[in-house]
């Protein structure tokens, strides 16, 4: 089950001080450090943070999660959390909308402890570039260890590839 707390924050100072705004990436990276300050103490982690929208409107996702799943008290935690911080810093121009939710049953695997973790868990993976002809595949995560995975198709053969040709993964929840 997915969970979420959503909030609408205005900025009342139209961005960082002196006008400076930073780049899209470097507020996401900002905002992604606020946020695992808060998550640490609580044993959540921070799966991803997207920041969308330009001029005078954003919405700020925060996905978290838990070895024994999310609640609802998780995500206001880290609402309240990141936004007291944002409120302060106001890094943000314009007005953002933030939502902190569970990535769900079919979480990103963007990390590498995300693939040591849900070893064992069927998988759907993107390649930068093929590796043995195969760029888009389904199959389990059988290893990972030393940044190389490797993933058994359903047909019983296995691909393994280095951890930096990942161009995007998730897990693939069986129905």
């Amino acid at each position: 089950m997915k969970r979420a707390e959503t909030i609408t924050k205005p900025n009342q100072r139209g961005g960082s001080p002196g006008g400076q705004r930073p780049s899209l990436a470097g507020l996401t990276q900002h905002i992604e450090a606020i946020a695992e300050k808060a998550a640490g103490p609580a044993g959540i982690e921070i799966v991803e943070v997207e920041l969308k929208g330009s001029g005078r409107s954003h919405l700020l996702r925060i996905y978290i999660d838990k070895p024994e799943g999310v609640t609802h008290a998780d995500c206001e935690l880290i609402s309240r959390e990141v936004s007291a911080v944002l409120d302060a810093e106001d890094p943000i121009p314009g007005t953002y909308e933030l939502e902190v939710s569970s990535p769900g049953v079919e979480r990103k695997l963007g990390k590498w402890p995300d693939w040591q973790r849900f070893a064992g868990r069927k998988a759907k993976v993107a390649l930068k570039e093929p590796i043995e002809q195969l760029k888009h595949f389904d199959g389990v995560i059988a290893r990972a260890e030393d940044h190389s995975i490797t993933v058994e198709l359903q047909d019983g053969h296995q691909v393994t590839f280095p951890f930096e040709q990942v161009d995007r993964a998730n897990l693939k929840f069986e129905w």
